[in-house]
């Protein structure tokens, strides 16, 4: 063999490859180092990772670090961890230096200080709650950085995290209207649902998406009375399918909506998320309400379906507003965190994965169109329309950005 020539090869195996095409093999099969720390927003008991995540990762030849504690409020205990190959820590200058960073809530700034730079970080974004401060920070350290929420599945066009998430929150609010109902937190003294000779809890659902849907099929699996209302037919007509039995459906007309307000019992606000809900339900519509009944306000994060609906959280969840009960916590699915976690990791686990095998994010988002969604800073560089039109910063279009790295 020729060891001089201008185009060096290398045995591989049975075949002759050339040294860039080796040094490309070599960076698909780059150990990556992947951080898990611990949340810091006291209202997150969700974690990223489930164990079970983190041994398919291990045993695909990465690192997975954990911070101390990150997954006790899931009850996912450090030993946990390390019997399937995870790695605690303490030291946070150690943690965030890893290849990829992945939480639940997003970074806060002085975890951002922290950052090594030109590292990718996955989470959620909360554009509803986040700074323009939040961003600059992460531009500086060259970031790219995965949103959850925007991450899509464009095969069944869906927002598969967003989706998981919405289930649990439409199946719980159910159970915690279940809650409010009985004597257990000074209710009406009632059972949710329905009994032989009494009268069915009358349940009204705004929203027709994943999370009425799945607060519909609770409702209707303990027996209660369920009418739905929305703005999209489709939406009501494709719920009707799926059920594969008749429910009240009808579309968001007020006096139809006030009529139905005044016998509920329970009223569970889930317009999908990115739609105008502001104040669906006008504060005199609640003040006709029956007393002690109860608003469960999904769509509180990001607006509100009720004009009397304002933020609590899991220490005082609910307050009485003209004699009705209102719970309105956001992220629900927190309250149910170790389900929660084992639902996001199912997805972050196969992205992560996907991610590790590539060598890198850049190369991994050339071939998925539904993984590129979800990025709203490539290298630092802003990549979402909404995003730079809501802090008043400069964007690119990513299809055009990925030609450069």
């Amino acid at each position: 063999m020729n060891t001089g020539s201008d185009n060096p090869v290398f045995s591989f195996g049975k075949s002759l490859l050339p040294q860039e095409e080796m040094l490309d093999i070599e960076t698909d099969k780059k150990q990556l180092r992947i951080a898990i720390p611990k949340e810091s927003i006291s209202t997150e008991n969700r974690v990223a990772l489930a164990p079970h995540a983190v041994e398919l990762l291990v045993n695909r030849g990465h690192e997975v670090i954990i911070e101390s504690g990150a997954g006790i409020r899931s009850n996912f205990t450090d030993i946990m961890y390390s019997e399937l190959g995870g790695t605690i820590v303490s030291d946070k200058s150690i943690l965030y230096q890893a290849d990829i960073i992945a939480k639940v809530a997003p970074l806060s700034i002085e975890e951002i200080d922290l950052l090594k730079g030109k590292q990718t970080v996955l989470s959620m974004f909360q554009l509803g709650t986040q700074s323009r401060e939040y961003l600059i920070k992460l531009q500086a350290k060259r970031i790219t950085a995965i949103g959850y929420e925007f991450f899509m599945d464009y095969k069944n066009e869906t927002f598969p995290i967003i989706e998981s998430m919405s289930e649990i929150s439409g199946t719980t609010s159910i159970l915690i209207a279940a809650e409010y109902l009985s004597n257990a937190h000074n209710g009406k003294g009632e059972m949710l649902g329905g009994i032989s000779g009494i009268a069915p809890t009358d349940i009204v659902v705004l929203g027709a998406g994943t999370a009425g849907e799945y607060a519909v099929k609770t409702a209707l699996g303990l027996g209660a009375t369920v009418k739905v209302f929305d703005k999209s037919m489709p939406r009501l007509r494709n719920l009707q399918e799926k059920l594969g039995n008749r429910i009240y459906t009808s579309v968001l007309q007020p006096r139809i909506l006030n009529k139905a307000l005044k016998y509920a019992d329970v009223v569970i606000g889930a317009i999908p998320i990115g739609e105008d809900c502001n104040f669906m339900v006008t504060e005199e519509a609640v003040k006709n309400m029956k007393p002690h009944s109860i608003i469960i306000d999904l769509s509180i994060e990001y607006g509100s379906c009720f004009e009397t609906s304002r933020v609590t959280c899991f220490r005082e969840p609910t307050y009485m507003s003209h004699g009705v009960i209102h719970y309105c916590v956001p992220n629900i699915p927190s309250r149910v965190a170790r389900t929660a976690t084992y639902a996001l990791s199912n997805i972050l686990g196969q992205i992560l994965m996907d991610v590790c095998e590539a060598g890198s994010i850049n190369k991994l988002i050339k071939g998925r169109p539904g993984l590129r969604s979800g990025i709203y800073l490539l290298n630092g560089i802003l990549t979402k329309e909404s995003v730079g039109s809501k802090f008043s910063l400069p964007y690119q279009d990513i299809n055009l950005l990925l030609a450069a790295f």
